[in-house]
């Protein structure tokens, strides 16, 4: 058999020698009982929270609903899915924080099944409820409301930092549209067609949408703590607004929405009137308890 020889280094090129096989297997890459406490936080890190990302892929999913309900012309049905994903949403963030599962991917998959659900399917049930008829300025009314959407949630996620808390800057996009799905599912519970209210509905559609880019404060709830104890009639008001939601829900919603789509303009106005600033945007940084006390 034909041997050959093995080219030769050029040069002054060292030749280190192999190392021992057993210091080779050394070499590999540790057990997994060898890693280390930090290794596994990264590794948990890498994952997706469950269960806050499934109440919002179940907000997602009503709002998706609500699109498919409004093409097959059943608009309380749509407007019923909106409202399920207004609950859903109210409920995402909640669990997130009380189990302690707050995750970047889960603030920006919440911010786009919100524009799914509260930006681009309130302005196309809608359209195909009402503005269809007006032509040209129907689907115009429906991009500013879907457009207001949009810039409501980048806003509010860049400005989430440096606003106060106690309020929104503008309308709420969910809020927004329990405006519009309200107005759909009482009139269709009134037995009003959509062609026979066109201009209130442009005009509902058009003040929503408006209304979540300006910068008119809204109360946020936010700070209500639950977890204090409250008096026994506020148990009994929480009864009183069940049992009215229950009675009535079209009607009750619809106005309960409203009454909210005016405070922040009342807000407004009053804290113009009294010389206070308008603007939610904080321009100084918060004091402390301890300088507050000083």
């Amino acid at each position: 058999m034909a041997t050959f020889n093995r080219r030769k280094p050029k040069g002054n090129v060292t030749q280190f020698p192999k190392a021992p096989r057993s210091l080779r297997h050394g070499l590999r890459r540790a057990p997994p009982e060898a890693a280390t406490a930090d290794d596994v936080v990264i590794r948990r890190r890498r994952g997706i929270y469950l269960l806050p990302n499934a109440f919002t892929t179940a907000a997602l999913f009503f709002g998706f609903y609500a699109i498919v309900m409004a093409m097959n012309l059943k608009f309380d049905q749509a407007a019923i899915g909106i409202f399920a994903a207004m609950v859903l949403d109210a409920v995402d963030g909640r669990v997130a924080r009380l189990t302690n599962t707050q995750s970047e991917f889960g603030a920006q998959y919440d911010s786009l099944a919100d524009m799914v659900s509260f930006g681009a399917a309130p302005a196309l049930v809608m359209y195909e409820w009402s503005l269809r008829g007006l032509g040209k300025w129907g689907w115009l009314a429906a991009f500013v409301y879907c457009a207001g959407g949009a810039l409501r949630l980048a806003r509010f996620n860049t400005n989430i930092a440096v606003v106060d808390k106690r309020y929104f800057q503008g309308l709420p996009s969910p809020a927004a549209a329990a405006l519009v799905a309200g107005f759909i599912w009482l009139m269709d519970d009134l037995r009003f067609v959509g062609n026979q209210l066109t201009w209130a509905a442009w005009g509902i559609t058009l003040f929503a949408g408006l209304t979540m880019v300006t910068n008119v404060p809204f109360y946020s709830f936010k700070d209500v703590n639950f977890r204090k104890s409250v008096p026994f009639i506020a148990i009994f008001v929480i009864v009183l607004v069940f049992v009215a939601i229950s009675s009535d829900p079209p009607k009750v919603l619809f106005g309960l929405f409203i009454l909210y789509g005016l405070s922040g303009y009342i807000i407004f106005f009053w804290r113009l009137l009294k010389g206070k600033p308008v603007s939610i945007v904080q321009t100084k940084p918060e004091h402390d308890g301890a300088e507050e006390r000083e």
